[in-house]
């Protein structure tokens, strides 16, 4: 009987331990559910929908959208007074470990500096700027050089040009509204001698504006990719688009988008209610194997 109530013990700690790493593993997966760029599909701006003037009435701080073709970046920016702000906070203006896509609070919003810092976390899942790094290989760079920037009540094209892998405190690098035309230059130089991928023919001169998307490197601990492009008259084609089937079932890509608009209390009986049943078989189950056998040795 003693070696029955410990298996019993031990059985419903293994299980404890099993439904808490199984709450660990749904926790993260909800952290990059939530930081996933579909969430923010309905607030995308378009000629036929208000809807971007909505998420900015929900948060002021959102002044632009950002995408770049072939990619999950498709996201609204905020500005915010400093470059913390954004860094757990949501472009709802929620609280989010994935935070959101800023751009540094020197720059201007109106993008009339020449050198404009956006940044991101880097990301699993392909969520927020998790995808940077992925322009260190050659052939991705290759195939990905158009984006869009939407400011001003616009659509403007983005081309980009260069990718860098750099340290988080290289003051040369991450600076922001550069004026002087000499030092303009002079950047444009040194990002250009230390690109990793460059598009040479691409021209680029202190007459244009460029952006640098910049997020961490998951291969050095101050290491940070920087794609580079500049901002353009024209809106490119977005040759990767693909226009999404009209369904009412939802599909796989939506699930996530379902889950994080469900209600807490139907999450938990969702993931604790299975686990508790089964403690209760299990339980069930000892307690009918040991009254059983008590009435073997009684009758016995």
């Amino acid at each position: 009987m003693v070696n029955d109530l410990v298996n019993l013990i031990v059985l419903i700690i293994i299980l404890l331990l099993l439904a808490f790493a199984c709450y660990a593993i749904w926790d993260s997966r909800q952290v990059h559910n939530a930081a996933h760029s579909t969430n923010y599909e309905k607030y995308k701006p378009t000629a036929e929908s208000p809807s971007f003037k909505e998420l900015q009435e929900i948060n002021p701080d959102v002044f632009a959208w950002l995408t770049v073709y072939g990619t999950h970046i498709d996201y609204p920016v905020v500005h915010g007074d400093n470059n913390t702000r954004y860094v757990n906070t949501n472009a709802e203006g929620r609280y989010s470990l994935s935070g959101a896509i800023f751009l540094d609070y020197r720059n201007s919003p109106d993008f009339s500096d020449f050198n404009n810092l956006f940044y991101g976390h880097h990301m699993e899942k392909q969520a927020m700027f998790g995808e940077i790094g992925l322009f260190e290989e050659k052939d991705y760079f290759d195939a990905r050089r158009y984006g869009m920037l939407y400011y001003n009540g616009r659509e403007h094209g983005l081309e980009f040009f260069a990718f860098v892998s750099v340290d988080a405190y290289d003051t040369s690098v991450f600076r922001s509204a550069i004026k002087d035309p000499d030092e303009q230059q002079q950047y444009l130089d040194m990002l250009m001698s230390i690109a990793i991928n460059a598009r040479r023919g691409v021209p680029v001169s202190t007459d244009d504006r460029i952006v640098l998307l910049s997020t961490c490197s998951s291969s050095s601990t101050n290491g940070r990719h920087i794609l580079i492009g500049k901002i353009i008259d024209e809106v490119p084609e977005d040759s990767f688009y693909v226009e999404k089937p009209v369904s009412v079932i939802p599909t796989i890509d939506e699930l996530p988008s379902l889950w994080e608009n469900t209600a807490l209390w139907v999450k938990a009986c969702i993931v604790f209610v299975p686990i508790l049943l089964i403690l209760l078989a299990i339980i069930l189950t000892y307690t009918k194997r040991r009254r059983s056998r008590k009435e073997y040795d009684d009758f016995s």
